[in-house]
Formats: structure tokens, sequence, C-alpha cells
């Protein structure tokens, strides 16, 4: 069974468009459907926003159901230049930028009196998620940033060590809680994040506005590796 999560209802509600013999279990406040989706067996939740409500899941989700992977979809800001509104960067890794303990001696990102850093993908899903195509955006690989924080122009213009110390593609509030939770409970995962808004001035109008039809390009990026994760 693979486990995919979305944080927001734009980032799941074409998965319930397309998932077969669909069943709805709910737990507290969350709501897991279970079916078939492109030949394989999922299981489906939103999280909610944030590093704690989609690290509960994802725990919830590996303790219930035993995936034998996990993919975060959804939407991000660009923090690359290259990088244009639609475009969608594949994570190869991932780390919590504001996590800081560096008065303590701890480099910025490492998780205190550990040498937890950053949450690497499974490379085989990385690597199959990069033969997907899309019509009109680009898809790159690259380093994805986790903070419980919205970023707009004048943050990401005091916070450059986003790109140049953590050398981070793209900034969400996510990614790094599903890749720490799945790292140590030894689970194959991959964040696939699609631009919604480039971090800059029009930050907030931008992601008002693109979300709910860029997050298509991560749902699209899901579908091909979820048809082909079996035929590599």
């Amino acid at each position: 069974m693979i486990g995919i999560i979305g944080a927001m209802d734009a980032e799941i509600d074409m998965y319930l468009d397309k998932i077969t013999n669909l069943k709805e279990i709910t737990c507290k406040i969350f709501t897991f459907y279970q079916g078939k989706f492109n030949g394989q067996e999922i299981v489906l939740v939103k999280s909610g926003v944030g590093k704690v409500f989609s690290a509960m899941v994802c725990q919830y989700m590996i303790d219930t159901y035993n995936p034998s992977m996990i993919l975060l979809t959804g939407v991000g800001g660009a923090l690359n230049p290259i990088l244009e509104i639609g475009d969608v960067v594949i994570g190869v890794d991932t780390a919590h930028h504001d996590f800081d303990a560096r008065e303590l001696g701890f480099k910025l990102g490492q998780i205190s009196y550990t040498d937890l850093r950053f949450f690497k993908a499974e490379e085989k899903l990385v690597e199959l998620a990069m033969k997907a195509s899309l019509k009109d955006n680009k898809i790159i690989s690259g380093r994805i940033l986790t903070g419980d924080q919205f970023f707009t122009q004048a943050k990401k213009l005091e916070s450059k060590y986003l790109t140049e110390e953590l050398k981070g593609d793209c900034i969400e509030m996510e990614g790094a809680s599903v890749g720490q939770v799945c790292s140590i409970n030894e689970i194959p995962h991959l964040i696939i994040r699609t631009v919604s808004d480039k971090a800059d001035g029009t930050a907030v109008e931008d992601y008002n506005k693109f979300t709910p039809i860029v997050a298509k390009n991560s749902f699209e990026i899901v579908g091909y590796i979820v048809k082909n994760i079996g035929i590599q």
C-alpha cells in the first residue's frame, strides 16, 4: 500500500475523484481515504498545515496502514530563481530551516544532540519522478526546506541562509517533518512540491490564486509514480 499525504483540500481533492472502491476512516480530526488509484492500493489523508499535523498523520499512517512508501504532495514557494509558478521540485532531501541551535554548537537545521539534519528521499522514487513530464512546466530535483512560516519578499531578503547555507530550492511547511518520521521508521518517502508562489512581493496573492490550479502538477507526478512504481 502507498501512503499519500496532502496538507490542504486543494492538494487531495483530485485524488478523491480518481480513487475506486473508496472507503473513509475517521480518526479524531483526520479522515483517511482507502482505495485503488492507478492500479495500486493507496491510503490518502489531508494532514492540515504545519509540521506538527504532518508528523502526527505520518506516524499514524505508518502505525495503522504499514505503507510501503509515503508520498507528500502539494505546493510550496520558490527559492531557486530558475523556478516559475507551476514548476515542480522533486525533493532529493529536506531540512527544518527553523530548527536553530547554533548557539549550542549545532549547525542550522541540525536537530540538537543528534546527527539528523537532512532527510534523504528514496533515490529510486526521485529517479522515477524525474521521468515524468509536464506540458507547460519544468521539473527539477532539489532541496526542500520546511518551517512553520509563510515567506514573503521581506522575510526572504532577511533570510539569506535559506539559499546560502541550507542551499534550498523550495520552501514549505510539512516536508521535513514527514521526511524525519519516515527516516526514523525506515519508510521510503518522497516530497513533491509545485511552485504556487515565489516567496516574493506578490507571494500572498499568488498563493491564494494559484494553489488550486498548480496543485494539479504535483497530482500528475504522484499519479505517474503510482502507475509506474511496479514496472521500473
